[in-house]
């Protein structure tokens, strides 16, 4: 069983769309106590330090509170950047709206950042085996005039989502081209789990 150490929906909602057993411990990690200039290597810091988190509060042999048992905890987290400006989720609508006034019509990158870790034998004393690696798909977005832009944020939507968009949602109709994996777009690279976790991906 996959822990995953997140509290997206979208995530989830990718899990279990791709038949990937899980279950869901929330970090609670102050994510603003990590800054960096570089987005890729931000989400990748961010999406370790969540895991690290809910490591903490894994019992021996990584049982989980409600009785379960983990063979694989994995985090992530997402940005949008262009050029020299990464977002994340917009504080308000005001944010949103500028926001969207900025990217509509260009190019961005969405970057998540994987960090996977996998329990060791208590008794060995070691910790535990972990990979990180940050996904980045490039994303040319639609060119939404003001009145487009203003009724995308009122439908709530952009607040939840980092970059102010969700590609599973309203936010598929302003997404003009994706360039390489469309599920990081969402929130975690399914390709990367595949080659990460092939016990858990293409059963029966």
């Amino acid at each position: 069983m996959l822990l995953l150490a997140s509290a997206s929906p979208a995530r989830r909602r990718l899990l279990e769309q791709a038949a990937i057993p899980h279950r869901v411990m929330v970090s609670g990690f102050d994510e603003t106590t990590i800054v960096d200039s570089d987005p890729r290597r931000l989400v990748l810091r961010l999406a370790e330090a969540k895991a690290g988190a809910v490591a903490e509060r894994l019992e021996s042999g990584w049982c989980t509170p409600d009785g379960g048992s983990a063979q694989a905890l994995l985090a992530c987290d997402s940005v949008l950047s262009m050029g020299d400006e990464v977002f994340g989720k917009p504080r308000d609508a005001e944010e949103a709206i500028g926001r969207w006034q900025r990217l509509a019509g260009r190019w961005a990158e969405l970057h998540t950042g994987h960090w996977l870790l996998r329990p060791v034998d208590p008794a060995a004393g070691a910790a535990p085996t972990s990979w990180g690696r940050t996904v980045t798909t490039r994303l040319l977005l639609a060119p939404l005039g003001e009145e487009a832009i203003r009724r995308y944020v009122a439908t709530g939507e952009p607040l939840a989502c980092a970059g102010g968009f969700a590609l599973e949602g309203r936010g598929g109709l302003v997404v003009e081209r994706i360039e390489g994996c469309w599920s990081n777009v969402i929130g975690l690279s399914l390709p990367l789990l595949r080659q990460w976790l092939p016990e858990f991906c293409l059963q029966a």
